[in-house]
């Protein structure tokens, strides 16, 4: 409107050049005064989104007043010029005090480099009936106006870019809290991010269901658990039934703690498509995106939402991950006590009964015929052989050495005995004596290397295997590193799967880590790395 207006007066002082009719003079002084004030209700409304009020109206008037007055009454050209060129001088300068202040309060340059030029704008009026009017500084006068015209188109440009700049910024950075793994934490990260907006003070979040608010930082830190006041409470209702935003500015905004605040913006948060929420941002000047519009400023709700959203996601995902850890945990405990039952019922119970067989068939060969013992001999030789394959299976259910000797006897019994059973070069290092371990874990490592080795066993195709035993940082490293086909042939059947996922879950569950990868020249590692801190 403002540059409307100044058009609209160039068009009435040529108009006057050519016909030289008073009525176009009057025109051009008229618009000339209303298009200063429409230059400073620009900046006012920019700054403080102000509101017509019915004072305004004199200010409006005296233009018209004026210059009917200076145009047909007064003969002197002083008394006529000098208050229509204070007037215009006043209002360009008030404009540049406008800008000033919001440079103030925001920090934006391009606020500064506006109230700089309508500053000069407003000393360059003075000269009028000193020098142009005189046709003293022709052209030069009217270049300056040009320069000046130019300079503030070029400032609301910068002022608008860099409103649409802060604006995608404050989006871009609340994109960043969606990574929060607690909702509280992001909610205050969230709050504390509108802080670094031009002009804010306070941010705070309203619970609809609780009908008040559940956290606020800054300047409505002590907000939590409070009901909105009676101005907030209306544009709350508003924001939250309509699910649009609402703003209060250019007038004193009470706070439910008596505190005041220069403006208010008040954005719905949507979340699941429903407004359940309402973010609350109050400080001294006008709300941070006057220069976009309402749909940025609901995207910019639904990103509020998005994110306190995800965090709670993110929080049930990480509560429901422990709970199946510990149900991991206990499935573990619960196996190995059903191994350790088995185990024992084989040893003795069956190897019993078996031993007895062959006590009892012993006694009998010494009473048979000679022809009869060949028979008998291959009986007892069965019964020898059953009773060491339950002695492998009460071995492999549990091993005994692990808990007649420790981890490190066990692994080189079990490397030991890997070399032997299937032919290839096993060797184990590692030092002298570990630290003392849970049960736990000293179960975890050692079915962990079970595993691998039968992996090797089955699938490698390897000729040796070496497993090293290590302490670094306080972390209890072992690795299977083979020298077979890799990680790159063949996959593997379903039960080398299902072992590698057991291995993990008996380590992780502990707070340790397994590794496959392959090896620069052929074969494969696993690396497992476990805590050497003794479980209570």
């Amino acid at each position: 409107m403002a540059w409307s207006l100044y058009l609209l007066r160039l068009a009435a002082i040529l108009t006057f050049l050519r016909t030289e009719n008073r009525f176009w003079l009057y025109g051009h002084q008229v618009v000339t005064g209303w298009t200063g004030l429409a230059l400073l209700w620009s900046a006012l409304v920019f700054s403080r989104r102000s509101r017509l009020r019915p004072h305004y109206l004199a200010a409006i008037l005296f233009p018209p007043a004026w210059s009917y007055l200076a145009i047909y009454r007064f003969q002197d050209f002083h008394s006529a010029a000098w208050p229509a060129v204070a007037f215009l001088s006043g209002a360009t300068l008030w404009t540049a005090v406008v800008f000033f202040r919001f440079r103030h309060q925001t920090g934006s340059r391009a606020a500064g480099f506006l109230g700089v030029g309508f500053l000069l704008w407003s000393l360059h009026h003075l000269d009028y009936p000193l020098l142009r009017a005189r046709g003293t500084w022709n052209p030069w006068g009217y270049y300056l106006d040009l320069g000046f015209e130019l300079s503030v188109g070029a400032g609301i440009l910068l002022l608008v870019l860099e409103d649409v700049e802060r604006g995608l910024r404050a989006l871009a950075a609340l994109s960043g809290e969606l990574q929060g793994s607690q909702s509280s934490e992001v909610l205050e990260a969230l709050l504390r991010r509108a802080l670094a907006l031009p002009g804010v003070r306070g941010s705070a979040m309203y619970d609809r269901t609780a009908g008040c608010f559940a956290r606020g930082v800054g300047a409505c830190a002590g907000w939590e658990g409070v009901a909105p006041g009676p101005a907030l409470e209306p544009a709350i209702r508003e924001a939250v039934e309509r699910g649009r935003p609402v703003s209060l500015a250019d007038q004193a905004v009470p706070g439910p703690e008596g505190a005041r605040f220069a403006f208010a913006a008040v954005l719905p948060v949507e979340r699941d498509r429903m407004v359940s929420q309402a973010m609350v941002i109050v400080g001294d000047a006008r709300d941070p995106f006057t220069a976009l519009d309402e749909a940025f400023l609901r995207a910019l709700g639904q990103q509020v939402g998005a994110a306190l959203q995800h965090a709670e996601l993110t929080s049930k995902l990480a509560r429901r991950s422990v709970e199946l850890e510990r149900l991991s945990a206990r499935m573990v405990q619960q196996h190995e006590a059903e191994r350790r039952r088995l185990s024992l019922e084989l040893h003795d119970e069956t190897a019993q009964v078996m031993s007895a067989i062959k006590l009892q068939l012993g006694l009998l060969r010494e009473e048979i015929q000679p022809d009869q013992a060949a028979r008998l001999d291959r009986v007892l030789g069965l019964v020898d052989d059953g009773m060491h394959s339950i002695r492998s299976v009460t071995e492999a259910l549990r091993p005994s050495l692990l808990d007649d000797l420790g981890l490190l006897p066990a692994l080189r019994a079990l490397v030991a005995d890997f070399g032997d059973r299937t032919g290839l070069q096993a060797e184990l290092s590692g030092p002298d004596r570990l630290p003392e371990l849970a049960d736990e874990a000293e179960l975890a490592i050692f079915r962990a290397v079970q595993e691998g080795l039968a992996n090797v066993a089955r699938h490698a195709e390897a000729r040796s295997v070496t497993v090293r035993v290590a302490l670094a940082n306080g972390r209890l490293a072992v690795e299977i590193n083979d020298d077979g086909r890799g990680l790159g042939g063949e996959a593997g059947p379903a039960e080398e799967h299902t072992g590698l996922t057991g291995m993990r879950e008996r380590i992780t569950a502990l707070g340790g880590t397994v590794r496959l990868e392959n090896l620069r020249g052929g074969g494969a590692r696993l690396a497992i790395e476990l805590p050497v801190e003794k479980s209570q």
